[in-house]
């Protein structure tokens, strides 16, 4: 069986898991697994029968999807998730059509009772509510620490990392275009510059949490 919750709404995300987590019988043993310790052949143990000690399991998959490879290895192994007694719980954040429509393929005979897919995505209203250029002027300014904050607070809201770094490279290239070094260097600008625009793809690569990535980045640009 498979359960999805995905999506940038973050705080009702996990309180839905959470949930559905504690409806589970405490006697059924939980495995927790995530983009980093992702292992094919542990994962295809899991929907090919029990294990030694135990009748049923669940396998709680995090932000796995990250990285490309494990997204692709999941899709094609979806229908023997679905067919399996154990329980395959995905929490992922915001997914792209094409990969909800293979989970919504699969799951279209399911005969689970819960709605296996559960999307939780915030109002375009709501993260239009954050100026990003907050953010943008706090780096202008050489603000340090209401860059951090602005950072923190957009990502609370739900605003996308890639959104806050075209904000921000925008901004570096303004203040060159510009001629306005009264705060930076034109050498520190293009550096700034050209670290972002390969700082989430470099950090997705590696395997890294890419938003303390951003954010260690943000708090050692100055």
């Amino acid at each position: 069986m498979i359960y999805l919750f995905c999506g940038d709404d973050v705080k009702n995300k996990h309180a839905s898991y959470k949930k559905f987590i504690k409806s589970i019988s405490t006697d059924t043993e939980i495995f927790y697994i995530g983009k980093n310790d992702f292992n094919e052949m542990e994962v295809e143990s899991f929907y090919s029968g029990s294990g030694l000690f135990f009748k049923k399991c669940i396998v709680v998959f995090t932000n796995i999807f990250e990285k490309e490879e494990n997204l692709d290895f999941i899709l094609e192994k979806l229908h023997f998730l679905n067919e399996s007694e154990n329980i395959f719980v995905f929490l992922e954040g915001k997914l792209k059509k094409t990969v909800l429509d293979a989970f919504r393929k699969t799951l279209s005979n399911s005969k689970q009772t819960e709605p296996a897919i559960n999307i939780f995505d915030l109002l375009k209203e709501k993260k239009e509510l954050y100026d990003n250029f907050l953010l943008a002027n706090a780096f202008g300014n050489r603000d340090k620490l209401n860059l951090w904050i602005h950072f923190r607070r957009a990502m609370d809201l739900g605003v996308g990392m890639e959104e806050l770094i075209g904000v921000l490279f925008w901004k570096a290239k303004d203040l060159m275009l510009k001629k306005d070094f009264r705060k930076f260097k034109e050498e520190e600008l293009k550096n700034f510059a050209g670290r972002l625009s390969y700082l989430l793809p470099e950090a997705r690569k590696e395997g890294k949490d890419a938003e303390s990535v951003f954010e260690q980045f943000l708090l050692e640009a100055f």
